[in-house]
């Protein structure tokens, strides 16, 4: 992806980066063969570990559950000091707060979204540092970096399950970042379909991980469209409001937000990315740490479904389960044949969809999918 491309993960917030640069906080491929940034010893200064978020910490969403797995390194690693930049922009200002960790001697720097060339042109220039890109694997050059993602289509597809049983108008309301994403709601109309042929997503781009005026409004109109789940891949529990004022469902991403809707929650895409950001640091100090590979993390490890909302009834919960444990066995559901919105059949019968395809190409939205202009 070209820094020009459409962001893995949204704008935030921006902020200046140098009011925050220094904001101290207290199923993998084969690797690359590549030579390890040389490990901190007892004798040497302390390991520096840096996080650049696209958001806030304060999301409770994708940024905050990112910053979860911080804590658990400080937790885990009492002399490893950690640093972290909030909302960093998707522009030239991303490369310099990342030279800006750098010169403050970062040896380790997790990006949590996909900055792409930004994050590449410092990579290359500082090959004594391990970076990190959530979102797709990176240039096979770059062998002082890993990519990172999460296989939150199986959840996306278990949660769409469960929505399409819960409907009574069939109308189920999708809201959703940028155009072009289709992969999460594909997978959720499939999880629809799959137990209601006549489920439908309407879908509703606000053009912003974190924009809670716009969601609100494409969440009300959703409902106002005959919309009785809402589902989306925000950072912000705002439509889940939404939903508990109006009396629908809600399924939600990144963390467990039923507070914000106790009557109207379903459940999440619930993220956990503290195993990951402990195993890599523990990696890099015992030396054993290299880079030029990719890390996906799978349902039941990196990510899972939350625990059931109270309204979700027995029956609906005991169906999804028995998906969700085919799943781990090795089933997929994203087996052709796959019709795009228009009809057209994209992947023929019998044939499987490879991961890169669900994750990285899937832009095109499939059959039951309505794109609101």
């Amino acid at each position: 992806m070209s820094s020009s491309g459409t962001p893995f993960r949204g704008l935030g917030v921006i902020l200046l980066v140098t009011a925050v640069l220094l904001s101290a906080c207290g199923g993998a491929a084969t690797p690359t063969p590549a030579e390890a940034p040389e490990a901190t010893t007892a004798s040497a200064e302390p390991l520096i570990v840096a996080f650049a978020h696209v958001g806030p910490v304060s999301d409770e969403g994708w940024t905050w559950s990112h910053d979860q797995g911080r804590l658990a390194v400080e937790a885990a690693f009492p002399n490893v000091e950690t640093m972290t930049i909030e909302s960093m922009p998707f522009s030239e200002d991303a490369t310099r707060a990342l030279e800006g960790l750098v010169a403050a001697g970062a040896n380790m720097v997790f990006v949590t979204s996909g900055y792409a060339d930004y994050l590449y042109e410092v990579a290359r220039a500082h090959p004594d540092v391990a970076f990190f890109e959530c979102g797709a694997p990176g240039p096979e050059d770059l062998t002082n970096l890993v990519g990172y993602a999460i296989d939150s289509h199986n959840v996306a597809y278990l949660l769409g399950m469960t929505a399409g049983l819960l409907t009574e108008s069939n109308k189920l309301g999708y809201v959703g970042a940028y155009p072009g994403i289709y992969g999460d709601v594909n997978a959720f109309e499939l999880g629809a379909l799959s137990v209601n042929p006549e489920a439908i997503s309407e879908v509703v781009f606000v053009n912003s991980w974190f924009d809670p005026a716009a969601e609100s409004q494409a969440a009300n109109a959703l409902i106002d469209d005959g919309v009785d789940v809402l589902y989306g891949i925000m950072d912000d529990p705002t439509y889940l409001t939404v939903a508990e004022e109006r009396g629908v469902w809600a399924v939600m991403w990144n963390t467990d937000m039923r507070r914000y809707g106790p009557n109207a929650y379903v459940s999440s895409v619930l993220l956990n990315w503290n195993d990951f950001y402990v195993s890599e640091v523990q990696a890099y100090l015992d030396g054993s740490w290299t880079g030029g590979r990719f890390v996906s993390l799978p349902l039941g490890e990196g990510v899972d479904r939350d625990a059931w909302g109270q309204n979700v009834p027995a029956d609906v919960q005991t169906q999804v389960e028995a998906v969700r444990e085919q799943i781990l066995g090795g089933w997929s559901p994203f087996v052709g044949p796959i019709s795009d919105a228009g009809g057209t059949v994209r992947v023929e019968s019998g044939v499987a969809m490879a991961w890169s395809d669900i994750v990285l190409a899937w832009d095109w939205p499939i059959e039951g999918i309505r794109v609101r202009e």
